[in-house]
């Protein structure tokens, strides 16, 4: 499945007091690339994004659906809620992983703990570092933690390119060992910040690659790269 939740973009709409959804439709070379492997990996996974800011902070969620020619394969979903009643950067994290395949269901995993934001006062980079604790129900080893850092950079003029992603290390027991690392970066070109296009136009092109060790039921390093089209809801 995609990755955990962007948040560094969050974060930096948190700051920001912005809120923001998208929907982004990524075409998969993992077939392709490893076909011994991944042989009938879905090609097409959409993804949908909501992000909110109230008083007490603020909820996310996004929701993966991976497609094949036979319908939908799987679904996950992930949603958190950061918690900040202060003015530092540290706040308050929890979050619910879960979903389901037309093989098998993901294992509920509940996190906790905290995150550590930083933005350049220009809001054009960032970074955070969370530390969590996981608690996946009904696993041989339940009891887990995950380390996630995240980026984000927004440069060329105007904002037109994008880069954001995260990197996640975690604790998980598996049949290929007890860590799984985890890794996707994005790359995006912003359309309505070039010359003479309408601002309206909240239309991204781009990708993604997914970097991971022991993830997904696969033993050793993958390298998965993804082209995608994003749209932005104001």
């Amino acid at each position: 499945m995609k990755k955990i939740f962007s948040l560094t973009i969050l974060t930096f709409l948190f700051v920001c007091g912005a809120q923001a959804q998208n929907v982004q439709l990524h075409y998969d070379f993992g077939g392709a690339l490893y076909n011994k492997d991944l042989d009938g990996r879905p090609v097409l996974t959409s993804t949908v994004e909501m992000f909110k800011v109230d008083k007490w902070g603020s909820t996310y969620f996004f929701i993966d659906m991976d497609y094949t020619s036979d319908g939908v394969a799987a679904g996950y979903w992930e949603i958190a809620r950061e918690l900040k009643f202060w003015e530092n950067p540290f706040s308050v994290h929890v979050e619910y992983n879960g979903g389901l395949s037309n093989m098998f269901s993901y294992q509920n995993a509940y996190l906790g703990g905290g995150t550590y934001t930083y933005n350049h006062k220009t809001f054009t980079k960032g970074f955070s570092f969370s530390t969590l604790y996981k608690y996946i129900q009904k696993n041989d080893s339940p009891h887990n933690f995950q380390l996630t850092g995240t980026w984000y950079v927004h440069f060329a003029k105007n904002g037109l390119c994008t880069f954001i992603g995260f990197a996640d290390w975690r604790r998980e027991k598996t049949a290929h060992g007890n860590f799984i690392f985890l890794s996707e970066p994005q790359f995006w070109v912003n359309l309505n910040k070039i010359k003479g296009v309408d601002d309206k136009l909240n239309l991204s092109l781009g990708g993604e690659l997914e970097l991971s060790h022991n993830f997904g039921g696969r033993n050793g390093f993958y390298a998965i790269p993804t082209l995608a089209v994003k749209w932005t809801f104001d």
